[in-house]
């Protein structure tokens, strides 16, 4: 796990324009964002599509494009990227799950075709959709789900993010499941 100082500083010096903070960040996050990566990708079908190495990649690409955010500190970033993982794996469910309405057709080869299960995409659609729900009703809950399913982040992680206790993460935690549970079956 990298130090919060050194990744705040880098994060401070790049926001004031030092390209060359950039490029000394990226070995520090790339293990950390692959290891977040992984938690998520663990939990999908083997040969999923969107693996590892290209949510990384992915993510990093769509952070080193933001000029505007003012990074605060570690947990600003990882939280900002666990939002960023989050697009990429809806906007990924969602493509494959209008192709199956001929929307966005593409050639893609055989072995690609399938790997990601059209009911997996709708429901990755459905509990972004739910999440969203979630957020008008109770911001930090969602944020908690957010970080922990589609960040991989774990308790203490995600208390550090959101500057709350473990305990509160984990009422959060178990309370959101049950809402979403709930909202996802009623659908």
């Amino acid at each position: 796990m990298l130090a919060a100082g050194n990744l705040t500083e880098l994060l401070t010096e790049w926001r004031q324009g030092d390209q060359a903070a950039l490029n000394r960040l990226a070995p520090l996050v790339y293990d950390e964002l692959r290891r977040i990566a992984h938690r998520y990708v663990q939990r999908e079908r083997n040969g999923h599509t969107l693996g590892t190495t290209a949510l990384v990649h992915e993510a990093y690409l769509r952070l080193a494009g933001q000029k505007k955010i003012e990074w605060q500190n570690r947990a600003h970033f990882f939280a900002v990227t666990a939002q960023v993982m989050r697009h990429i794996l809806i906007d990924h469910a969602r493509r494959r799950h209008y192709a199956k309405h001929g929307g966005d057709m593409q050639r893609v080869s055989l072995a690609e075709a399938g790997l990601m299960s059209r009911e997996r995409a709708r429901e990755l659609v459905e509990l972004d959709s739910a999440l969203d729900e979630l957020a008008k009703i109770d911001l930090r809950k969602s944020r908690v789900v957010e970080l922990r399913y589609f960040g991989g982040l774990g308790l203490e992680e995600t208390a550090d993010v959101l500057q709350i206790s473990v305990m509160t993460v984990r009422r959060d935690w178990r309370a959101a499941k049950a809402w979403l549970y709930r909202r996802m079956r009623a659908e």
